[in-house]
């Protein structure tokens, strides 16, 4: 049997690993998070649809930590700690709180989940994980430039010999 999640602390993020990417949430104590709800992110769903990249809408809702990671897994991670001071847990919670209900706009690649924990945390938004997505996919263009330039040199060599 594995042991128990230990329980997360007021302000703390948590880092929910759906397929395909990660959805964050801000806990705020009494086993309840605080999260940027897009459309796709139906409770305990655990799945990323097309809807989250169509969508410039999102609602704040205040939910059961574990109705929102489902059967997913998850855990706390206030990864930026050691380059930014966290605010004091008590405002990060009533500053999550204050949003709760409202609608806000979502964007992939500037407004997601994660930006919004680290602006609440932080008051810095960013997200990790669209910075890693651009990386990756430059480094994939960049390989896939260098095969077709390759190809290209071997091709006119053959024509050459010839």
């Amino acid at each position: 049997m594995r042991a128990p999640i230990p329980e997360p602390n007021p302000g703390d993020l948590i880092e929910i690993f759906r397929p395909f990417y990660r959805h964050w949430a801000i806990y705020v104590g009494d086993g309840y998070v605080v999260h940027l709800a897009p459309p796709s992110e139906i409770a305990g769903a655990g799945a990323a649809s097309l809807m989250s990249a169509l969508t410039d809408k999102a609602i704040v809702k205040k939910e059961l930590l574990y109705y929102v990671a489902g059967r997913d897994k998850y855990h706390v991670n206030n990864k930026h700690d050691d380059k930014y001071e966290p605010l004091p847990p008590s405002k990060i919670v009533q500053r999550a709180e204050e949003l709760v209900g409202q609608e806000m706009l979502y964007k992939l690649t500037s407004e997601n989940c994660e930006h919004f924990v680290n602006e609440l945390r932080y008051g810095v938004p960013r997200s990790d994980q669209v910075r890693d997505a651009i990386v990756a996919a430059g480094i994939a263009g960049v390989g896939l430039a260098a095969v077709g330039f390759i190809g290209a040199m071997l091709s006119r060599n053959k024509r050459q010999k010839q």
